[in-house]
């Protein structure tokens, strides 16, 4: 299903920030093996240059050890794709292609090298985010996280259950 424009990552904005993006956290990570960060001003710089960028909180991403998670060309993409927005008139039916779009990952088709394929496997967090800004029911772990039923049995919700508790009756 397609999406409407407003509710799709802004992929086109994301590449275009990606290369200045990724050349700031890289040059970082240069300054600090070379010179050290001990009163964190070089720090601080990168996160005012990158909040300047993209006017996101840069709070949430992990600038100075992301080689111990996704690496920095995520980190970058992650921090140049843009907020999602919030919707007022959402149907079910984008709801259940957002939460489709977080259990199942469509890999590019190969020999696709573009911006979109190299980055669609790490729209997760755009997704929850939306999610959370849209709806108030929302919490990732009492409907995307492993349950337990009465008898301490675990579960995973299914995606009509994940989006019937979402939707709460379109009291959402």
């Amino acid at each position: 299903m397609e999406l409407r424009k407003q509710i799709e990552p802004q992929m086109d904005i994301a590449e275009k920030r990606y290369p200045q993006i990724l050349k700031l956290v890289l040059d970082y990570a240069d300054f600090c093996n070379e010179n050290g960060d001990e009163n964190n001003s070089e720090y601080k710089n990168l996160e005012a240059s990158l909040h300047q960028l993209t006017a996101k909180d840069i709070s949430q991403f992990n600038l100075s050890e992301w080689w111990e998670e996704e690496g920095a060309e995520v980190l970058s993409f992650r921090i140049g794709l843009p907020d999602p927005l919030r919707i007022e008139d959402l149907k079910r039916e984008e709801l259940e292609e957002v939460i489709y779009r977080i259990g199942n990952f469509k890999p590019p088709e190969p020999g696709d090298i573009t911006f979109k394929a190299q980055f669609s496997a790490y729209l997760d967090n755009y997704y929850h985010q939306f999610l959370a800004l849209n709806f108030k029911t929302y919490s990732y772990n009492k409907i995307f996280a492993r349950q337990k039923d009465k008898d301490k049995k675990e579960f995973w919700y299914t995606e009509n259950e994940k989006a019937a508790l979402l939707w709460n009756e379109g009291k959402y």
